[in-house]
């Protein structure tokens, strides 16, 4: 819509997570570095933490961009509390066959899929997304798969990325056992107000334009109503490109950037509540 008007190529706030638009942050980079080494050095857990829309999922789509060959990787998504049979979804995440087997044939089935991986030197890296919706019972089946070895080699790897609420759930005493499994953990903060300008040029210039649209002011405004949030970043920055381009607005200034927040307040549908007659 606004794309030519601003002489992009794309659209630079998109909310879907894209890694040829990833930012790096001090703390992202850090992230991702953690990621690296523990798939590098075959480390058993790896755990990644971050607020909602702080760039976890990007980030994890920037590293199976860059994985080796001698890796097969499975993913699972969607995940809920009812998983507490999670090996049949760990079979469907590495394309297994696991439909009318029983735990312990399940259970048999996928060590023999990790050790004939093993012998052909190709690694199984598991990566559970929102990991926090999983049950102790779920978490405590992840960590007898990890007991499945050969000799000193880590047959299998698992990622687990989530909320703050899978930090709060694996401090629990009850998951002691668990967490000393643990090799590599991370927490994504929100990013700081000197990275917001950056974070919004960098994403302007991944879109095909190098001169700033966003003033200081509007800038400034946007990082303290989206609290340093990159997905908040998006959409604030996203709707506002659209009220300038409504306008025939060369920049987005500070009063543009106070319209469009104000009509989401007024007029949006997580706005402000009004009680309406039912």
């Amino acid at each position: 819509m606004y794309e030519s008007f601003y002489g992009f190529k794309e659209k630079p706030f998109t909310i879907q997570p894209d890694p040829d638009f990833l930012f790096l942050s001090e703390r992202h980079s850090m992230a991702y570095a953690m990621l690296e080494y523990g798939v590098r050095n075959q480390a058993g857990f790896s755990v990644i933490c971050g607020d909602i829309g702080c760039g976890k999922t990007t980030l994890l789509r920037h590293l199976l961009n860059n994985l080796g060959e001698e890796l097969t990787v499975g993913i699972v998504y969607n995940t809920h509390q009812d998983m507490d049979e999670l090996i049949s979804w760990i079979m469907m995440a590495f394309d297994q066959p696991y439909e009318g087997k029983s735990y312990l044939a399940l259970f048999d089935a996928f060590q023999q899929f990790l050790i004939k991986s093993y012998v052909i030197n190709k690694r199984a890296v598991l990566i559970i997304d929102e990991a926090q919706n999983l049950s102790p019972k779920a978490l405590e089946s992840l960590r007898m798969l990890s007991n499945i070895n050969a000799d000193k080699d880590q047959l299998l790897q698992v990622i687990l990325v989530g909320q703050p609420e899978l930090r709060s759930l694996l401090r629990r005493a009850d998951m002691k056992q668990f967490f000393q499994r643990v090799s590599v953990d991370y927490f994504i903060p929100p990013l700081k107000p000197a990275e917001v300008k950056k974070y919004i040029n960098h994403r302007l210039h991944v879109a095909g334009r190098d001169e700033p649209i966003f003033t200081q002011a509007a800038i400034k405004y946007i990082c303290v109503e989206s609290l340093g949030v990159p997905r908040s970043i998006n959409i604030l920055c996203d709707t506002a490109l659209v009220y300038g381009y409504s306008a025939g607005a060369e920049k987005i200034g500070l009063s543009l950037v106070r319209k469009v927040i104000r009509d989401k307040r007024e007029y949006g549908v997580l706005g402000s509540q009004k009680d309406t007659a039912t």
